[in-house]
């Protein structure tokens, strides 16, 4: 069963999201946040699987909601997040991806694709727009001290095969597309990629690619 938190400032929106959530035989609503403080004291408490994350609310915004909530666990532990927001180029959607989102959904999408982004986070797979993610390298190649940065703690633990596996990762491929590009079988990758997070200690994906790219371990630009 994935248990899931509902964090948004607007009662209506909360109440739909539940009853299509609800409707679902693996999901239950555990609770619901009117704000970012009632969020990050939410999800201490109730310890969900998914958080819905509403990006502009009073007292705290989803952004510092979800540093706050993502620090107090370790790598790889914790409540996956996705961000609510109401236009794709809202400026706070790279923001909180920086900050330990899983990834967002616009607030007009259909159920059928809320509730696949549920299931995708809980698997533990990131939900990222190409235009998303963009940005989201843009800003980070932007920083200027990223060169100087010291490589990450399990780097050198990484095997030959799960660098190929990182660097396709990054590049933006699936499992499966990274199965046909390797010539390995979809478990296999999966196991792959599980292996990586664990010893760079990233949460997923979104986390991956951040890391990757705030430590130039691709060694190309961004296409």
């Amino acid at each position: 069963m994935i248990r899931i938190l509902i964090a948004d400032d607007q009662e209506l929106l909360r109440e739909g999201l539940a009853m299509v959530l609800e409707a679902q035989p693996d999901m239950e609503i555990v609770g619901h946040a009117g704000d970012g403080t009632a969020a990050v004291a939410a999800a201490a408490r109730l310890d969900p699987d998914v958080i819905l994350m509403d990006i502009r609310m009073p007292n705290l915004d989803g952004v510092e909601a979800t540093r706050q909530i993502t620090a107090a666990r370790p790598a790889g532990q914790g409540p996956r997040i996705v961000v609510l927001t109401t236009f794709d180029l809202d400026e706070y959607v790279v923001s909180a991806l920086q900050a330990g989102a899983s990834g967002f959904l616009l607030k007009d999408a259909a159920p059928a694709d809320i509730i696949s982004a549920v299931r995708a986070v809980a698997a533990g797979n990131a939900l990222l727009a190409p235009t998303v993610t963009r940005r989201l390298i843009d800003r980070v190649l932007a920083r200027g001290e990223v060169a100087g940065l010291a490589p990450p703690a399990g780097l050198d633990e990484l095997t030959g095969r799960e660098r190929e596996v990182m660097a396709l990762v990054v590049d933006g491929l699936s499992n499966p597309e990274i199965a046909a590009s390797l010539f390995l079988s979809e478990a296999t990758v999966k196991t792959h990629v599980g292996r990586i997070l664990a010893k760079l200690g990233v949460r997923d994906r979104v986390q991956l690619v951040i890391l990757a790219y705030e430590h130039r371990l691709v060694p190309r630009e961004p296409s």
